[in-house]
């Protein structure tokens, strides 16, 4: 399709505004000397280029997505219209508490909830998301250790099967990265995490489930071996959606922890944002949280700031219409629905595992929580045929790949998480599929090898694109 700036024409406008009839306000210093090159469209073309783009996107309406470790689930629309009120879209973040009471109150009512979920006792909304949540938890314990003069702890262990985003986070944070490898089972070696463990570390870092979807049998081990060093340990809740009402990472040992509520608390997910990442810690960390509080005080709310606070991680109160689609999820599942739906996502993932396990290579099929890793490391070296091309040969089917070759520890992987949105029959019909994709994989390669046929975007040089990306589109030359 043509981009935005292709359908351009000069002279064409979308809007007609009477001449100014008021003297100008401006000065002249901060106005530019040319006007900016935005595309010359008519209102009509705008609106049919934002519909074909749509039409050319696929999101959780538009069909399967078992996006492995992201949670892609549908987002009921009363969690969009209780964020579309306007007594939430019509605040400014620098009103007086007085007049902001409301949005306090759901602040206030989120925290008590998230933090009951987890077994926190105090909880930040002000990251914007999961990577930024866990930047916030990790100066969180920096700020920890510096306050005891415990300025020795330089290290932060990670599992190798953590998400990228950990070691990123902890290096971010100042730390030096261990990284600690998984035993056969795919879950932390215990020998190798006490033989790392010492004065000298600040913390871990872990998910739990894991990402092979593996809920640690040793948990309670592994967070008493840090503990017992001196360190911290941090809570990466990215598959938290498996386990959230049934058991609390602080009941497993963890002091601090980010949620993406944009994944598990179904708000939505992707494209850039918006995103939230609350962080929630210990009480004996709570006056290091980012930014303002808000708390409940004389029958009303305000906010507050710890004089020991690391600062804001973001402007204000963090996306707020975001923590409001959250609550509506929340209070709409209630006590009940919560835990029913993480078995419900449990009972998904081991439900379609089964239906592939007998032609798929399941990397760890005992136990799995609410995701799967597929290996076609075999199929690979059998037919030529690679992750890669599955995934793109879906593409072709109308569902959305899993996550690839991811975790690292999982030659040719693909990571699936078919979540507790889909029913039997869309997972009947995925498991079909991917059958029938295996099938074509074996009587025809090659015709795999230029997969996808059916899309608006073919395959494209991925290496290309990633080495020597076009970001700018080139404006013809003037006539």
């Amino acid at each position: 399709m043509k981009l935005i700036f292709e359908r351009s024409r000069p002279g064409v406008r979308c809007g007609l505004l009477p001449p100014c009839d008021v003297p100008k306000a401006l000065p002249a210093a901060p106005l530019r000397s040319c006007p900016p090159r935005l595309p010359e469209v008519a209102e009509i073309d705008i609106s049919r280029h934002y519909t074909a783009l749509a039409k050319e996107a696929h999101g959780v309406n538009d069909g399967f997505y078992p996006l492995g470790s992201c949670t892609m689930k549908y987002n009921p629309r009363i969690n969009e219209e209780m964020a579309a009120l306007p007594g939430f879209t019509g605040l400014h973040p620098l009103q007086p508490v007085e007049t902001i009471q409301g949005a306090l109150e759901v602040l206030c009512m989120a925290e008590r909830l998230l933090c009951e979920i987890t077994g926190m006792d105090a909880m930040s909304f002000q990251p914007a998301a999961g990577a930024q949540g866990e930047f916030a938890g990790l100066l969180l314990i920096k700020a920890y250790h510096a306050s005891r003069q415990d300025t020795v702890r330089k290290k932060i262990l990670v599992p190798d099967a953590a998400h990228g985003t950990n070691p990123a986070s902890a290096a971010m944070a100042g730390y030096d990265v261990v990284s600690i490898p998984s035993n056969e089972r795919g879950c932390v070696d215990l020998d190798a995490l006490r033989a790392a463990a010492g004065p000298d570390t600040a913390g871990l870092m872990l998910t739990n489930p894991n990402t092979v979807g593996l809920f640690d049998e040793n948990i309670l081990e592994i967070t008493n071996i840090i503990h017992d060093a001196g360190g911290l340990c941090y809570y990466d809740g990215a598959n938290l959606n498996a386990v959230m009402g049934i058991v609390r990472p602080g009941d497993m040992g963890f002091d601090v922890v980010h949620l993406n509520l944009h994944k598990t608390f179904s708000t939505p997910h992707g494209c850039g944002g918006p995103g939230a990442g609350p962080v929630g810690c210990r009480q004996f960390l709570a006056p290091f949280l980012p930014g303002e509080q808000a708390v409940e005080q004389g029958g009303g709310f305000t906010l507050e700031q710890s004089t020991a606070s690391i600062g804001r991680v973001k402007l204000f109160y963090g996306n707020f219409l975001v923590v409001v689609r959250a609550l509506s999820y929340l209070l709409s599942l209630g006590r009940e629905g919560i835990p029913e739906a993480a078995q419900n996502a449990v009972l998904n993932a081991n439900y379609l595992m089964t239906l592939l396990q007998d032609r798929f290579d399941i990397a760890f099929s005992k136990g799995v929580m609410h995701e799967f890793v597929i290996t076609l490391e075999h199929e690979k070296k059998r037919t030529g045929v690679t992750a890669m091309d599955i995934a793109k040969a879906m593409l072709d089917y109308g569902i959305h790949p899993p996550t690839m070759y991811f975790p690292l520890i999982v030659h040719e992987a693909l990571m699936v998480e078919p979540t507790e949105t889909e029913g039997r029959a869309a997972l009947d019909e995925a498991a079909r599929i991917l059958h029938e994709i295996l099938d074509r994989a074996q009587s025809d390669p090659a015709a795999l090898h230029s997969a996808p046929q059916t899309t608006c975007v073919g395959r494209p040089d991925e290496v290309g694109a990633a080495r020597t990306p076009r970001l700018r589109y080139s404006f013809p030359a003037a006539q």
